[in-house]
């Protein structure tokens, strides 16, 4: 069915001109999902529609008849990663069999700002099982409970990162918004393949509370959608001091009322942007868009300063490996320890479940990361902590920071990922190549954002910004001022594979 790409602005004009009431819209939406995602294309990107949608909707269009509006989100459809915790009849399972039938008692400390800004909870996405993090060969967007998400623009090409179905969901036009979640790149990846924009914020902006993560020093939620407007409307609406989530008092800090306040055009004039050169020389076809990309960002006012290095840390190297392997059996077993409806209670029942249902869950690819993470000591252990510090050291002082220092920049400029969507193969794994720049914001802990830049035979390509601790506010206008003046992304059109 047809429906109309509407922006969250676009949404609240109807709503106050009386062409669509929050019921009618989620039905339509309901309806798209049925309809392109479990059947038709077969997107596979929603998990669970939610069967409290429409009576949600309903009490938010008696709110706003009796002229009680909540916000820029009131009746506005929204879906959530499948390793975020919503208290309603909808189960988190983070893809994975072994937690089905987990119904969370209470609501993520994020979900709970989306009710309260009026957003419609409308479903949970599908994801790379355990956020990726089960196999040394996984399959991006592949989970047993889930099936492959596939990829709107090309249905044979990867959809790519953890939060796959939340980025393809988003292209689809089966939501407005979408939540996902990032160790790295599980934000920005999957928009950059999906023609998306995708913004991992600053760690500790948002809470992680109620959410089922990897590693406490880069985890986090954040937004994605179509345009960069709409992912300043949600963030704006995500922010808050959660006492779940420490790191949060010094985000709060930091948070501000209103991010749609630096949508400006013109922000780029007289912007330092440096380009990580790094991040290049893995596909020809993305180093000459994002090339061209940069080209259009000096025409717009910005000085280019090129070549700086951002990083000297590998995408998903040894030391960042060692960091995910103590952090997820540190969270896991945290996780589900407070979870008393979940069938396994700890890491070891995991492990030992997957191997019992084998066949279910294992067909593709087995646990061998589960495993590994199973041998690791607590976050208290020395190990760790030289780790974390080092990490930390090598994104920061050694990397982000040195870069914007050394060459007074406001932010960095690279492509998001090294080479167009590769074709899905669960039986061999994901082709990945070591280019695009997730890994030295994620280490960091800092800011990135993925706008489109363009298409490579039609498939996706991002261009991102990353900058400093809580720079969003630049970060967001830089994105904003590109994505007016070049105006690339176009809807998918469900090509089943490439003419080739």
């Amino acid at each position: 069915m047809d429906l109309p790409e509407f922006t969250i602005a676009e949404l609240q004009a109807a709503f106050e001109r009386g062409e669509w009431s929050a019921v009618g819209l989620a039905e339509t939406y309901l309806q798209r999902v049925s309809e392109i995602d479990r059947s038709g294309p077969m997107l596979r990107s929603v998990i669970e529609v939610n069967p409290e949608a429409l009576a949600i909707a309903e009490r938010l269009d008696a709110e706003r008849q009796q002229r009680r509006t909540r916000g820029p989100l009131h009746g506005v459809p929204v879906v959530v990663k499948d390793s975020i915790d919503t208290g309603d009849k909808m189960m988190t399972t983070a893809g994975s069999l072994a937690l089905e039938g987990n119904v969370a008692s209470r609501d993520a400390f994020i979900v709970m700002k989306l009710r309260k800004a009026g957003a419609v909870i409308l479903g949970k996405t599908n994801m790379s099982e355990w956020g990726y993090m089960r196999s040394t060969r996984p399959c991006s967007g592949w989970s047993s409970r889930g099936g492959q998400v596939r990829n709107p623009y090309v249905l044979d090409r990867s959809p790519l990162g953890s939060s796959s179905g939340s980025a393809v969901a988003v292209a689809a036009n089966l939501c407005v918004g979408a939540i996902g979640a990032e160790v790295d790149g599980s934000i920005v990846r999957p928009a950059s393949s999906n023609s998306v924009v995708g913004l991992k914020p600053t760690v500790g902006l948002l809470s992680r509370s109620g959410i089922i993560g990897v590693a406490t020093p880069q985890d986090t939620a954040g937004p994605m959608a179509r345009n960069v407007t709409d992912v300043a409307t949600l963030l704006t609406a995500l922010t808050g001091y959660d006492e779940g989530d420490p790191a949060t008092r010094n985000g709060a800090e930091h948070a501000l009322t209103d991010y749609r306040r630096f949508l400006d055009p013109g922000a780029l004039e007289g912007a330092r942007l440096g380009v990580a050169r790094e991040c290049f020389g893995q596909h020809e076809g993305t180093d000459a868009l994002v090339g061209d990309a940069i080209g259009r960002l000096a025409k717009l006012g910005a000085e280019i300063i090129d070549p700086v290095r951002a990083s000297s840390l590998p995408f998903f190297g040894e030391l960042e490996l060692d960091l995910l392997r103590y952090g997820l059996k540190a969270n896991l077993d945290a996780y589900l320890a407070g979870h008393p409806r979940a069938h396994v209670r700890s890491l070891d029942e995991l492990i030992r479940f997957n191997e019992e249902n084998a066949g279910q869950v294992m067909p593709y690819f087995g646990q061998e990361f589960l495993q590994q993470a199973r041998t690791k000591d607590g976050l208290n252990s020395e190990e760790y902590r030289l780790i974390e510090s080092e990490l930390r050291r090598r994104g920061r002082e050694e990397g982000i920071d040195k870069a914007l220092n050394e060459h007074r920049l406001d932010a960095i400029v690279a492509p998001t990922e090294g080479s167009p969507p590769f074709v899905i193969d669960p039986v061999v794994g994901d082709k990945l190549l070591p280019g695009g720049c997730s890994t030295p914001p994620a280490v960091a802990g800092y800011p990135h954002i993925s706008v489109p830049a363009g298409y490579v035979h039609g498939l996706p390509v991002g261009l991102s910004f990353f900058g400093g601790a809580f720079q969003e506010p630049k970060l967001i206008a830089y994105a904003y001022a590109f994505e007016q003046a070049t105006s690339v992304r176009k809807p998918p059109r469900f090509t089943p594979t490439l003419d080739i």
